[in-house]
């Protein structure tokens, strides 16, 4: 199989360690990979006074142009400054994501967070219904959210809750634009939205066991920097996020507010799997000294996580989303003679 031309687009700050192995993980199925450094106007607290990351991130992207790029892959983007955090249609962080979308020339455009991987068996899958099924627009995916170690998920009413998945992959050419960022909407040459198309939503992957591999919550010094962006970046939605932080993740106080989107309920679980090549690689690596990452200390987390009661308590929560779930369903099907009946009299 001839592997369709994907153009692999990344937004980085701050992405170490997983900046390395990120791109090695693409780079055998990319047609090429453009990745964005730096901040936007609200992540000054988090960056070099001329808008870079802190942690050595644009070395290391530098050293794997010169060192791991044969096939001259890697197109590294950065400004003089900080990147708007706004485009001219008040749209987030669009100006950064545009920057790799405009260079794009592939025929597909796969948005990827550094801290985020895939299997390369999952890869490939992917890659087969793109080259034998051309009219796919979109697709997205569910994820499994690593918190603290590989060894644990951060399970969630949000992530259950997020319908069809995060939206990752995108038809392309030079007559698309990439119109928002959060959430990643491309547009084609008529306006039309690439999910109204032919969209593979993150279900029916789930249910393939295809999956988004989120290592979002890892390490301290992440969760560190992302909720001082956070904190600045949407004040109204995230105005206790350092509070979260330092309740919820640097200790662990409130064992059903783990995830960083704190307003609803989330939890820990065991994870059984196996990870992306590449996290195997770089723990391995941060055990035997090679590179360097400070590991959250999970004493914590094992005095509680099989446990009885704490199983019975995930359940309760799991099951009363689900009657919340069916209770919404429930009232718009009551809801639709109603509302045929004001379209009919319109």
């Amino acid at each position: 199989m001839n592997l369709p031309r994907v153009t692999f687009g990344i937004i980085v700050l701050n992405g170490e360690p997983f900046t390395r192995y990120c791109l090695r993980s693409l780079y055998p199925f990319a047609y090429e990979i453009i990745v964005v450094e730096g901040g936007h106007e609200d992540a000054k607290a988090v960056c070099t006074p001329d808008g870079h990351s802190v942690d050595g991130t644009l070395d290391v992207l530098y050293k794997f142009k010169k060192e791991d790029d044969p096939e001259n892959k890697l197109t590294i983007i950065t400004r003089d400054g900080f990147w708007p955090k706004k485009d001219e249609m008040g749209n987030s962080r669009t100006p950064q994501s545009r920057a790799y979308a405009e260079r794009a020339t592939g025929d597909y455009l796969w948005q990827v967070d550094i801290d985020e991987f895939y299997r390369e068996t999952d890869v490939l899958q992917i890659m087969r219904m793109l080259h034998d099924n051309p009219s796919i627009s979109a697709i997205s995916f569910k994820q499994k959210s690593f918190w603290g170690d590989i060894n644990y998920i951060s399970d969630a009413i949000y992530l259950r809750r997020y319908v069809g998945g995060w939206h990752r992959i995108f038809r392309w050419n030079r007559e698309y634009k990439y119109l928002t960022h959060e959430p990643p909407t491309v547009i084609d040459e008529n306006g039309v939205n690439l999910k109204n198309k032919h969209w593979i939503k993150g279900e029916i992957l789930a249910r393939k066991g295809i999956f988004m591999y989120h290592y979002s919550l890892l390490f301290p010094w992440q969760v560190e920097q992302k909720v001082k962006v956070y904190k600045d970046e949407k004040p109204d939605e995230c105005a206790g996020i350092i509070q979260w932080a330092e309740n919820n993740y640097f200790k662990l106080g409130d064992r059903f507010r783990v995830h960083n989107i704190y307003s609803k309920p989330s939890w820990l679980v065991r994870f059984h799997g196996n990870h992306p090549e590449q996290i195997d690689r770089m723990m391995k690596d941060i055990k035997d000294g090679r590179v360097k990452a400070r590991l959250r200390r999970n004493n914590d987390i094992e005095a509680f996580i099989d446990s009885y009661d704490y199983k019975v308590r995930i359940f309760l929560v799991k099951f009363r989303d689900y009657l919340e779930r069916i209770t919404f369903q429930l009232s718009r099907i009551k809801n639709i003679p109603n509302r045929v009946k004001k379209v009919l009299t319109k």
